[in-house]
């Protein structure tokens, strides 16, 4: 990558260097690959990469002393203000550090299994969104063949509930904006319900009969000689407390998706959603227009 040097002296609390070396390297709008050998030449540098969207990917290839990942939205998304990251399952020698006020919080701790967690943080303040990675020692060389990184993905408010849904019942109007903003909305029956104590998790598995949206491939169409041409089959995340369980009879399932996963919002069954629509539509209270069939 392209870099230019600049002293930085002081701000990095997870080293012991009196003054660090900050690198710039370029980027395109939404994701940054890049190497660390530059830290086998000075350990004092840090790379630092500023990205532009929404959402994106950082890989750092021979992960050296540190990296600074600045998030710099364009203003249209300036009311988003929830960052999450998915870690790589390289991660889990090192540490990811969020800037507040000068100092660093520590978001990703070094061990584990984070890539199997969602880490977010509040980012309204008056400064761009900061991350830090920090390679943790390896031995016999082992940090020149590693590969850390991360997916991000900034939210607004709402879209962040998505991760962290309340388990109680929509109401008529949470319902009606559900229908209209929601990543995805289908219509079907719940096929099998299966359960992940270490993530908190439910996986809710769909059989769908009409897929009315989806921002990406979540839901695909389920193709075998007794299922029918309109099937379709896809899994939602919710959480474990919300204690989801199958259930006989159609549901219109609504939500959110992060990271490539679905995550439940409102799912009331079909015939009352119908109820709910319809009262609103003849009270001129819909927010949309919706397919009904």
């Amino acid at each position: 990558c392209l870099c230019v040097d600049e002293m930085w002296p002081n701000t990095i609390i997870f080293t012991c260097f009196l003054a660090l070396r900050l690198r710039h390297c370029a980027a395109d709008l939404c994701n940054w690959t890049g190497s660390g050998f530059a830290a086998a030449v000075d350990s004092r540098i840090v790379l630092q990469v500023r990205l532009r969207c929404t959402e994106g990917s950082v890989r750092w290839l021979y992960p050296g002393q540190a990296l600074r990942v600045v998030l710099e939205p364009n203003l249209s998304s300036s009311r988003r203000t929830t960052v999450c990251i998915k870690p790589s399952p390289s991660l889990g020698g090192g540490s990811v550090f969020v800037e507040r006020a000068g100092e660093l919080e520590l978001l990703v701790p070094d061990g584990g299994r984070p890539e199997r967690q969602v880490f977010c943080f509040r980012a309204d303040g008056p400064h761009r969104p900061a991350l830090y990675l920090q390679a943790g020692p390896q031995g016999d060389g082992a940090w020149s063949r590693r590969t850390m990184g991360f997916r991000y993905e900034l939210l607004g408010n709402r879209s962040h509930g998505g991760l962290r849904a309340s388990c109680q019942p929509c109401d008529d109007t949470e319902l009606l904006m559900a229908v209209c903003n929601s990543d995805f909305v289908v219509r079907g029956h719940i096929w099998n319900v299966s359960h992940d104590s270490e993530r908190q998790t439910s996986l809710v598995e769909v059989s769908a009969v009409r897929v009315y949206w989806q921002r990406s491939g979540v839901f695909e169409r389920h193709v075998s000689p007794s299922a029918s041409p309109r099937s379709w089959r896809g899994h939602i995340h919710a959480l474990l407390q919300c204690q989801v369980k199958p259930g006989d009879g159609e549901f219109l399932f609504t939500g959110s998706e992060h990271f490539g996963e679905a995550w439940l919002g409102c799912a009331p069954r079909y015939k009352d959603f119908l109820s709910v629509y319809q009262r609103a539509r003849t009270a001129r209270r819909n927010s949309c227009d919706f397919p009904l069939d």
